[in-house]
């Protein structure tokens, strides 16, 4: 119920003074409104980095749109192998884990804890089944969009 500091040792929660608990706790309830907040503002300014970085690589680059999300789930791929992808999401949040990087991240991981329980066979395992439910997903609702909208061919 109360937090005590950990500078506090041997004293129990009764042994503090109430103005001293109550203080603490305003305190701690502040800083993690300000944390909630910083996660929202990384999150934001990281997603919106990696999606300009994208934007300008397509209207600055000829590569087409599908080989763009290949290069991103790709790199978040390679970045997840070196060990880099889980600090750089604790530090963003859903600014790194919704974006393709974060798709590719999601193979990695699968693979790694195949290869770990199946061994070799392991490097074709993992990937489907972590990322299933993501195919799925995108299966369904671009189909149901299909249905909703009039989709036509770019020409």
């Amino acid at each position: 119920m109360y937090n005590i500091p950990p500078n506090v040792g041997k004293y129990k929660k009764t042994d503090l003074p109430d103005a001293f608990v109550r203080r603490r706790s305003v305190q701690n309830i502040f800083i993690e409104r300000m944390v909630d907040h910083m996660d929202y503002f990384n999150a934001f300014w990281v997603g919106g980095a990696i999606c300009a970085l994208v934007q300008i690589l397509m209207e600055k680059t000829k590569l087409m749109p599908g080989r763009i999300m290949v290069l991103l789930v790709c790199t978040g791929a390679v970045i997840s192998f070196f060990g880099w992808y889980e600090p750089f999401m604790e530090y963003a949040g859903a600014g790194a884990s919704v974006p393709l990087l974060g798709y590719g991240n999601i193979l990695m991981k699968g693979v790694k804890e195949a290869v770990s329980e199946s061994g070799f066979i392991g490097l074709f395992q993992g990937g489907f089944k972590t990322g299933a439910v993501g195919c799925c997903a995108a299966l369904v609702f671009g189909y149901l969009a299909s249905l909703v909208f009039r989709p036509k061919m770019k020409g």
